[in-house]
């Protein structure tokens, strides 16, 4: 049976330099702080690492390097799926399931480029399925770009029946959902692991195995505490889900420079360079530096919080 792949797995940033490049200094500290976070896996070469703007060769490193960086200490999981022509989808995910990742994810905008609905998607994912090698456990992510093609029920059926899914990166922001889903995926050993903030606790609390949201760029350990201790703990884990969902928000204001703005803060890396973001986040997005020292500001008092509970 493939290793089963949940908890908190941060989607990872790509670091660049100020001249675009990939700073992989930086990647080793990056990694090194998520693993000195807790985090129980690593997602590598998704849309927070801006796949979407980085060459074959260069998503193939990028896993490669994360994949021997982690040295089997969490399962890595790596995406890289960014081409809608079935050719090139094989070539890409042919290359990065060699890259020695744990799972190789596939996202369903691209199963179904056109929207076409189930029958293009059964369609695809045979094409796929019967190209990529079988030894290689893979995931499902409903990525928000191009556009987010959520999983109906008979595709996540259809998905199981395979027996070669372990994760499905939930994208549905829909408790009522995650819950549909869990009861399909029931004894199957495919993680339904819900990726956004507002329904964070809640999906846990039904069953959902963790939490794979873009501020597991900020504060992993929060969400890892929520996971494993906040039933014990009602009360604050109440007090930090409201603050969870009210930092998130800050998404909008240009990530994923903002979160590499927390990690040039701590020095993980220099630049906030993104190849996705092509503007002055400060101009654009003005008292950003404000928001970031509130997110920072929380964050301190709640990890406070957390360390003086007895046992903790």
């Amino acid at each position: 049976m493939a290793q089963r792949i949940d908890g908190i797995i941060p989607v990872m940033l790509t670091p660049f330099t100020d001249a675009g490049e990939i700073d992989y200094p930086g990647l080793v500290r990056l990694t090194e702080w998520y693993l000195a976070n807790g985090v129980d896996a690593l997602f590598a070469v998704c849309q927070s690492s801006e796949m979407q703007f980085l060459s074959l060769d260069e998503r193939v490193k990028l896993a490669e390097f994360v994949v021997a960086t982690v040295a089997g200490r969490v399962p890595v999981v790596v995406s890289g799926h960014i081409s809608d022509d079935l050719d090139a989808q094989v070539e890409e995910l042919t290359a990065m399931a060699a890259t020695g990742g744990d799972a190789l994810v596939l996202v369903t905008n691209h199963l179904d480029p056109k929207n076409e609905g189930t029958e293009a998607f059964r369609r695809h994912l045979a094409h796929l399925l019967d190209r990529l090698p079988r030894d290689v456990p893979l995931g499902l992510y409903e990525c928000p770009a191009p556009y987010r093609r959520l999983l109906s029920d008979e595709e996540l059926r259809l998905c199981i029946d395979t027996g070669r899914f372990v994760l499905l990166k939930d994208v549905s922001c829909d408790l009522d959902t995650v819950k549909r889903r869990l009861r399909i995926a029931e004894g199957s050993g495919l993680a339904i692991v819900n990726a956004n903030a507002a329904i964070a606790r809640d999906a846990m609390r039904a069953g959902s195995p963790g939490f794979t949201g873009v501020f597991t760029n900020i504060h992993p350990d929060l969400y890892r505490w929520m996971r494993l201790s906040g039933d014990r703990h009602p009360e604050l884990a109440d007090e930090l889900a409201t603050f969870l969902v009210v930092a998130a928000v800050s998404e909008a204001l240009g990530y994923p420079a903002f979160a590499k703005m927390y990690h040039q803060r701590i020095g993980t890396f220099g630049s906030i360079r993104c190849r996705v973001i092509q503007y002055d986040v400060r101009e654009r997005f003005w008292a950003v530096d404000a928001v970031l020292d509130k997110v920072i500001e929380g964050t301190d008092r709640f990890r406070a919080k957390i360390a003086a509970l007895p046992g903790e």
